[in-house]
Parts: structure tokens; C-alpha cells; sequence
């Protein structure tokens, strides 16, 4: 009987020594279920919490007030893995701020105020598997190099943003994608929505609903169609339209042109000139002999 009390109470005694462990190290307000994780879910949070374990793993922190994320807040996580910064009130990630998390796997900035992810917001995150962008009703631009070096992403949320174009460059050059979610933003059918159209068509595998679940609006009067009823014959004068580089090309070649036809003529006036002057004097020249 003995060496069971004795057994229970190491037991016991062990539970306490890891129980005070994670209270003491865990963020106040904070839950730390487990020695490399910590939840500050809810907690109405308007700035990230202090002292969080430096081999967290798993680090919460959805739905509170928090409005920036410094640039040098993950320099010490280099465990991190899972990182949750969704409902919260971010306008903008700084530039690199993500680039040093390098084993960080799944990053959620959804239902947030971003207004645009420029080149070099995530750096290059190769880990990273799975990135949620959606519902910022403010995220009106994404550039084509948002996404460079995300060699590992395989599922990208970009639904209900303010999304009305995006360069197919910032999709193609992610070579292990395999999931995408772009409906509900604001698409426009113009020009600049060809090319989006036709990967969209090619790779609608990769929607969960494939195309069916995607509108965009008409430029002449604004009304909302499903990309169901568009082809690639709805875009053929887009086909013909000049880019600003040829437009550039055509107006430096007009001026060139110009230019030359001014010089010419010059050249020629004053050739003419020359003759006409030239041949008055030999004209008088030969007066003055026969007299």
C-alpha cells in the first residue's frame, strides 16, 4: 500500500512543478494549455501581449484591438509555426516583419483593416502552407510581387476584399498552390481583368467553387454578371488594345519623325538659299563681262 502513496504523490508533486511552470511563464490574461502554446483569444487586447515564451509555438490572438504588429516582434519566435492576428484592427504589416519567421506554417490576417499587401510583406516565408487575406473590407490592392517567394503556399484567402483587379503574377508564381478563394471582391470586367480571366478559367480547379461563385461588374453599366457567362470572346477587344509602352513608343517615334522632317526641310531651305544667292552672283558676274 505504501509504495502506491509514494507513487501517487511523485505523480502529484510532478503535475504541481509543470502546472506552476506554465503559470508562471504564460502572458497575464492569457490561457497556456500546453508548454508551447498561448491563446489571448478575446481578451480585448489593443497592443500584443508582453512576455511571451520565447519557444512558443502555437501563438492566438484573434479578436481583440490589436492595431500594429512591430517589425521586430517575431525576430525571437524562430519556433513559430501557427500564428492567429485575425478580427483584429491591423491597417498595414510593415514590410519584412514577417520575413523572419522562418518555420511559420499558417499566418491568419483575415477580418482585419488592411488596405494593400505590398512586395516583400511576408519576405520569403518558404514554410508558410496556408495564408488568410480574406474579408478586409478595405484590401484594394495586392501587388504582383505580394506572394515572391512563397514557394510552399498551398492555400490562399482572398475572398471579400475591395479587389477589382489583380495581376495574374501575384497567383502563377506560386508553383505549389493548390486552393485559391477570390469571390466576393468587386471585380471589374474590363481590360485589366482579361488576363485574370483566363487563368481563372484554366486553373478553376483550385476555386472551391469554381468560377460559379465569382461575379464581376460590367464597365458600361456597372450590373453584376457571374463569370459564367463570360468567355474569352467578351474580352477580344482587349486583344487590340495598346498598352502605355506602345502608346509611348508610337509618341516618341512621332516626335523622332517630326524632328527629322523640321531638320530636312531646314536643310533644304537653306540649300535652296544658297543656290539662289549663288546664282544671282554669277548672274551679275557675267553682266559685268559682257559690258
Amino acid at each position: 500500500m505504501l509504495p502506491c502513496v509514494c507513487w501517487l504523490q511523485s505523480i502529484l508533486v510532478l503535475l504541481s512543478s509543470v502546472l506552476w511552470t506554465l503559470g508562471e511563464n504564460c502572458p497575464a490574461t492569457c490561457l497556456c494549455p500546453d508548454p508551447h502554446t498561448v491563446d489571448c483569444s478575446g481578451r480585448g487586447l489593443t497592443r500584443l501581449p508582453d512576455e511571451i515564451p520565447l519557444d512558443v509555438r502555437r501563438l492566438l490572438l484573434a479578436d481583440n484591438w490589436i492595431p500594429r504588429i512591430p517589425s521586430d516582434f517575431l525576430v525571437l519566435y524562430s519556433d513559430l509555426v501557427y500564428l492567429d492576428l485575425r478580427n483584429n484592427s491591423l491597417s498595414h504589416i510593415e514590410p519584412g516583419t514577417l520575413s523572419t519567421s522562418s518555420r511559420l506554417v499558417f499566418l491568419d490576417l483575415g477580418s482585419n483593416n488592411l488596405t494593400e499587401i505590398p512586395k516583400g510583406t511576408f519576405g520569403e516565408s518558404r514554410s508558410l502552407i496556408k495564408l488568410r487575406l480574406g474579408n478586409n473590407p478595405y484590401l484594394s490592392m495586392v501587388s504582383e510581387d505580394a506572394f515572391l517567394g512563397l514557394t510552399s503556399l498551398r492555400e490562399l484567402e482572398l475572398e471579400r476584399n475591395a479587389l477589382s483587379t489583380l495581376k495574374v503574377g501575384a497567383l502563377s508564381q506560386l508553383p505549389s498552390l493548390r486552393v485559391v478563394r477570390l469571390e466576393g471582391n468587386p471585380w471589374v470586367c474590363n481590360c485589366n481583368f482579361a488576363n485574370l480571366f483566363t487563368w481563372l478559367m484554366e486553373n478553376s480547379h483550385k476555386l472551391p467553387n469554381g468560377v460559379k461563385g465569382m461575379e464581376c461588374s460590367l464597365p458600361m453599366d456597372g450590373r453584376r454578371v457571374s463569370l459564367t457567362q463570360l468567355s474569352k470572346d467578351s474580352f477580344r477587344e482587349c486583344q487590340a488594345t495598346l498598352t502605355l509602352t506602345d502608346l509611348l513608343i508610337i509618341i516618341f517615334s512621332g516626335i523622332s519623325v517630326s524632328v527629322v522632317a523640321i531638320m530636312t526641310s531646314f536643310f533644304l531651305a537653306s540649300t535652296v538659299h544658297c543656290f539662289q544667292r549663288w546664282s544671282k552672283g554669277t548672274k551679275g558676274d557675267e553682266e559685268e563681262s559682257e559690258e
